[in-house]
């Protein structure tokens, strides 16, 4: 418990064996009222032993589902043990748990999902290029819809409440990086309150980038026509629940 509330850290898992344990300590040593799961998304490594030494609960799934394949598996976990709050940290290390309080606090307000935003004026991430002017459209475009600053809408760092652990449980994008543009893009339609709190990345301590130039290419022109369907139909995107239902 935290504050009262029964909280998960869910850490989508890929060959991440020379790594995670680190992870998941420094998580029980910041945020011992929180459990952890790990999902091993069909990794050919260790993942999976590891991580249960180190005193996570794992979830292994056959073969790799990708990062929204695995944030389903964990959030209908979350959902059938009732917890309260839902957390996404990465198992590379890029995400510092001592800011999970900031992204709490902003879940004890108004809103119902929360991101930690690499580009609102903390820490020294940066990116270039395409991809960068990739980051700044779509978090245009989404924070219009939001009717509230967002600079990182990439960002896999977030925390949503039980309402939406409800709904993801049912209905999360599994395609490449739909996880995150996608997933806030349906949210928002179906109306609820997406905010972010300014948060510093690490460096990744083990594994590699899931991103490619090449996926990257598609991934922009399928959030494209999100975008466009978004703008053009009142509907939430197949998102099965809305909020208040």
């Amino acid at each position: 418990m935290i504050d009262g509330k029964r909280v998960l850290i869910i850490m989508p898992a890929w060959n991440e064996a020379d790594g995670v344990a680190e992870v998941i300590k420094e998580v029980h040593a910041t945020l011992p009222g929180a459990d952890v799961l790990v999902v091993d998304d069909g990794s050919t490594d260790d993942t999976t032993a590891v991580a249960r030494a180190a005193g996570a609960t794992v979830m292994s799934l056959p073969y790799n589902l990708g990062v929204g394949g695995a944030m389903r598996a964990g959030y209908k976990f979350a959902h059938d043990r009732d917890y309260d709050v839902a957390i996404q940290v990465d198992a590379d290390g890029q995400h510092d748990p001592r800011n999970v309080p900031e992204l709490l606090a902003r879940l004890d307000g108004d809103a119902d999902l929360v991101m930690g935003a690499r580009f609102a004026g903390t820490g020294e991430y940066e990116a270039r290029g395409p991809r960068r002017w990739a980051m700044l459209v779509l978090a245009f475009w989404l924070s219009r819809m939001a009717r509230t600053r967002l600079t990182d809408v990439t960002s896999g760092f977030r925390a949503c409440d039980r309402d939406l652990i409800k709904v993801f449980a049912r209905w999360y994008p599994a395609e490449y990086l739909g996880d995150t543009v996608e997933s806030t893009i349906a949210a928002i339609r179906a109306g609820f309150r997406v905010e972010q709190v300014p948060v510093a990345m690490r460096p990744r301590t083990t594994g590699t980038p899931s991103q490619s130039p090449w996926k990257a290419t598609l991934y922009l022109g399928r959030i494209g026509m999100i975008l466009l369907l978004a703008f053009s139909r009142g509907s939430s995107l197949g998102l099965v629940a809305q909020k208040g239902k």
